[in-house]
């Protein structure tokens, strides 16, 4: 069975070697790919938690990477034009020497503090996904897939004008029903689930036992967010997943 999977790396942290560290040693066990959040801030306030800008931490990734695929889970629609978010991913896709994954969004209610802190229009659900179209069309075309991210009926509709569709944190059974919804109006996306886990501390025999049935009901890439991002080692414990769900 061909089974892909990726793993975030951590945004929220000071020091960007730590996720350079991670997503080298992604790289030493055979994961297919990395990916970095777009986020402003994280917590309660502004500065609260550091992020790491997203496209200046990709950039370094590509550039301290040779092999992996990097990409977006996912670049926010509603905090750049779309001209500019477009060139942001050619330039990855550049840097990288055709490695991208843009992964696109149209942000969520929990977004709508990091907006407004810097004085940028959290808009309407229309807005965001009015923007979420532009952004999706704009980036489109210039050599490296873009996926749609989100669990929104109007997020889902997106995706028949992307290549692809991810689904965050939604259990097997939900998972099977959106992408039978996704199939309806783009049969052809690549279909792809995010979401948290322990990889260290459950082990590859549990991690895989549990994310079998994502393949099961169409998951192409099964990309892990684990709980302590910054811990290396999460590397080879999701390696050894895939092998085990490759058997």
């Amino acid at each position: 069975m061909t089974v892909r999977v990726g793993l975030t790396l951590p945004s929220f942290v000071e020091d960007p070697e730590v996720p350079i560290v991670v997503a080298r040693a992604a790289e030493a066990a055979g994961i297919d790919a990395v990916f970095v959040f777009d986020h402003l801030w994280r917590g309660e306030r502004p500065n609260e938690r550091p992020a790491l800008e997203c496209f200046t931490l990709l950039g370094a990734i590509a550039a301290e990477t040779q092999r992996i695929a990097i990409g977006t889970l996912v670049a926010r629609a509603s905090l750049r034009p779309a001209a500019t978010l477009a060139n942001a991913f050619v330039t990855a896709q550049r840097v990288s020497g055709g490695r991208l994954l843009a992964g696109v969004g149209a942000g969520d209610s929990v977004s709508r503090p990091e907006n407004e802190a810097y004085g940028l229009d959290f808009g309407t659900m229309a807005d965001r996904i009015s923007a979420l179209h532009d952004a999706v069309r704009a980036s489109s075309g210039n050599g490296f897939p873009v996926w749609v991210g989100g669990r929104a009926a109007q997020v889902r509709e997106v995706v028949a004008v992307a290549d692809g569709w991810n689904s965050w944190g939604a259990a097997p059974d939900a998972f099977a029903t959106e992408v039978t919804l996704v199939r309806e109006v783009a049969p052809r996306a690549t279909i792809t689930w995010g979401g948290l886990a322990r990889p260290t501390k459950e082990g590859a025999v549990s991690l895989a036992d549990r994310l079998r049935p994502y393949l099961d009901v169409g998951a192409e890439m099964l990309i892990i967010g684990p709980v302590d991002s910054s811990n290396a080692a999460n590397a080879e414990a999701v390696a050894d997943a895939r092998a085990r769900l490759r058997e």
